[in-house]
């Protein structure tokens, strides 16, 4: 069995917490001095659809520049929402096999735990991401449901109520939206 020797000098004490304290603390307080802007506007609509630009906000970063990009499919309608170039929010519209739940679909969107309910199930949602199923936005010809998603990868903001929120209205407003009458009989 080995012994361990102490190690020479001074042992630490109240001098070196002090010194710790005097260069960690400048450094916490000055934080708030540098804090990045945000100096584009948040946009009411993500590719079309109306969206709460108030809760949508605490998702994005600071930055100069938002673009709002759509990818359209025939089976889906992407929109990655970019500030200086850099993903922070997508949205999703998707037709996705009928019969299921939300949660169903969310698994193929995310690898990430989802257990916020609402609705019955209808919304699934977290603190950064939600999805949700649209009511009345049917394929007969498939038999496909239209399903929504929102996630905000841009952030550290996590707020579950906010997201809710966003999902709840977001699918809302693709139930009013051509993409659901475009395949609905």
């Amino acid at each position: 069995m080995t012994r361990r020797r102490p190690v020479p000098g001074p042992r630490p004490g109240p001098v070196l917490a002090a010194v710790v304290l005097a260069v960690v603390a400048p450094t916490v307080t000055g934080c708030g001095a540098d804090e990045e802007t945000r100096d584009y506007s948040v946009p009411d609509t993500l590719c079309g659809i109306r969206v709460d630009a108030e809760e949508l906000t605490p998702f994005l970063p600071p930055g100069k520049k938002l673009s709002a990009e759509p990818e359209v499919n025939p089976a889906s309608i992407w929109c990655d929402v970019s500030v200086d170039g850099k993903l922070a929010v997508r949205t999703v519209q998707k037709w996705w096999q009928g019969g299921h739940d939300t949660a169903y679909f969310l698994r193929s969107q995310t690898l990430e735990r989802v257990e916020e309910t609402a609705d019955e199930g209808r919304y699934v949602y977290s603190g950064w991401q939600a999805f949700g199923k649209t009511e009345n936005c049917v394929d007969e010809k498939y038999k496909q449901d239209l399903y929504t998603g929102i996630q905000a990868y841009g952030s550290g903001h996590r707020d579950a109520d906010a997201m809710k929120r966003l999902i709840v209205s977001f699918t809302e407003e693709v139930e009013k939206s051509d993409e659901c009458d475009s395949k609905a009989s």
